[in-house]
């Protein structure tokens, strides 16, 4: 795929015609080779994307406009149906390419493997690079069922990569207890159930760090995100999370590139997983890419 074609069909709201002038480049990650229990993210982000053709273009909650920030939408990365190594490999080379050439990376998965790549990528331009991540689930796996390569293993790929003192996990409800041991002993920050006052809390210490940051979807709470792959009852509210990404524009730490992965329109026929997944991504937009260095 060439940077500077835009999508072929619908594009992101407000989306800027030139790759080149654009601080940020959205683009797809349609990948749902590994999951678990039910396919279908990898038709979240055109989903999305149509979806997105009802939001405001401005933001009440940070007063900005869609106007405000430029960014380009490059559509879907065209990835093999069924080899997840080379889809990861694929993203990785798609990222390098941005990262050399100072775009903003804002990713649509998508499952949440789909990270793994991205963040690795980062990772070689910031090697002081910090994750925060909000999830439904730990993802600290090695391997699911004998496969390494699993949406249920991202984190801990990143963790064993950039260190487990680097990570930090909120909202998390659900894993394996012997995730969460790893996680303690190896000094990583997991947050149970909760995003904002957790948060809140960390910011503070990533002031002046890079910072990646990935969102699953599920860890809203199903009433809020019925459309995803595998849900898990008890989580935030659509209000806690827009207000985390709030606490984080107004943070002062450095934001380098962000994904928001796991929305599975087919099981949400009202839209309204993928509707709320296209007003997270306007205020990411225009809270984030503004803090990236």
């Amino acid at each position: 795929m060439r940077f500077e074609e835009a999508y072929s069909g619908n594009v992101f709201i407000k989306s800027h015609p030139s790759f080149e002038e654009s601080e940020a480049v959205i683009y797809g990650m349609p990948m749902d080779w590994t999951v678990s229990y039910r396919p279908g993210s990898r038709f979240g982000p055109a989903r999305i994307r149509e979806v997105s053709i009802g939001l405001e273009e401005y933001s009440p909650y940070l007063d900005r406009h869609l106007d405000d920030v430029k960014y380009f939408d490059a559509g879907d990365i065209p990835l093999p149906f069924g080899n997840a190594q080379r889809s990861l490999d694929i993203i990785e080379e798609y990222i390098d390419s941005l990262m050399d050439q100072g775009k903003f990376p804002l990713g649509i998965g998508g499952e949440h493997l789909v990270s793994w790549p991205v963040m690795k990528s980062v990772y070689k331009k910031y090697p002081d690079l910090a994750v925060i991540h909000m999830d439904a689930h730990t993802d600290l796996r090695e391997e699911y069922e004998g496969e390494p390569l699993s949406h249920s293993t991202p984190i801990r790929k990143i963790a064993n990569l950039i260190g487990p003192e680097n990570v930090y996990s909120f909202g998390i409800r659900s894993g394996m207890r012997e995730e969460f041991q790893w996680a303690k002993e190896a000094g990583m920050h997991i947050s149970k159930f909760q995003v904002l006052e957790p948060l809140k809390e960390i910011l503070p210490k990533l002031a002046g760090r890079p910072v990646y940051i990935t969102i699953d979807i599920d860890v809203l709470d199903p009433a809020h995100a019925p459309g995803t792959g595998t849900v898990d009852a008890g989580g935030i509210t659509s209000r806690e999370l827009l207000a985390s990404i709030h606490a984080i524009a107004e943070s002062d730490i450095s934001i380098v590139g962000a994904d928001l992965v796991e929305v599975a329109p087919i099981y949400d026929h009202s839209d309204q997983t993928a509707n709320t997944a296209s007003k997270l991504l306007r205020e990411m937009l225009l809270g984030w890419v503004s803090k990236r260095p």
